[in-house]
């Protein structure tokens, strides 16, 4: 399994919008998607009630996990752009 770590930039973390098009972006991987705040238990990046759960803020790093490389490079990309697209 491959892992990326990414700081997360938007301001208002992986909440709201941001998680939606995380969560969206992580379902396209036919495989298992994992993401964790640095130190914290790995959770189920395709589910929108574990990503918000994680109450991942501004600044903090999360890793993400899996075996799709195009898709954990677009969650990265996400998870670090200060707005999502289409915002």
């Amino acid at each position: 399994m491959a892992q990326r770590t990414v700081t997360v930039a938007a301001e208002v973390g992986l909440h709201a919008r941001p998680a939606a098009l995380f969560v969206q972006a992580a379902a396209k991987s036919a495989g298992e998607v994992t993401v964790a705040k640095s130190g914290g238990e790995p959770v189920n990046a395709k589910s929108i009630l574990a990503v918000l759960g994680l109450d991942v803020r501004h600044g903090q790093e999360i890793t993400v996990t899996g075996d799709d490389e195009a898709v954990l490079d677009a969650l990265v990309d996400l998870a670090g752009a200060a707005e999502p697209s289409g915002a």
